[in-house]
Order: structure tokens, then sequence, then C-alpha cells
């Protein structure tokens, strides 16, 4: 499935992932492939994306390895919304 992070200064994350792990606002939350529509507000917390190769440049600065393939990102608020397999995720 298809992630895209974006905060209001830019694209942090966009890529090929098999599970994101989001801090709601009613609680944390996963999503995996083929998850139906969604559209969720986000609290302050870690985002977690799983199933990455590797961050490369300027998204490697912004990401902390939390272990194999999984990076985890901070965040303050925000919004998730899925539709047909892909994760768009707006954050502050």
């Amino acid at each position: 499935m298809h992630v895209e992070i974006v905060s209001p200064e830019a694209t942090l994350y966009s890529g090929e992932i098999t599970a994101v792990t989001a801090p709601g606002s009613d609680g944390s939350f996963q999503i995996l492939s083929a998850h139906a529509p969604l559209v969720a507000t986000l609290a302050a917390g870690e985002i977690k994306i799983q199933g990455v190769a590797s961050l490369e440049g300027e998204q490697a600065s912004k990401f902390s390895s939390v272990g194999q393939g999984i990076y985890s990102l901070s965040i303050q608020s925000g919004t998730l919304e899925v539709k047909n397999n892909k994760i768009i995720v707006l954050a502050d």
C-alpha cells in the first residue's frame, strides 16, 4: 500500500509500506493493506511506518529507526485518510 506523509513545509515520506500505526484522537490504531475507507484526526504522538527498505537524505533526518524496516515520526496533530489502498497523512 502507498503512504504519503505531508507537513506544511514538505512531503516527509512517499512510498510503499506494509502498515501504519497512528496516534488517533481516541487512541492509537493501525492501518494494514486493503483497509476500509477512513478519515481520522490525529493527536500528538508517533506515526510508525512499517515495511520500509530504507530512508535516505532529508527523509532520514525526520524519522527515527525503531526496528528493522520500522520508522517513527513525531507529530503534534493531523489528519489521516485511507482510500483505495492509499494513505495520506497531513501532519503538524
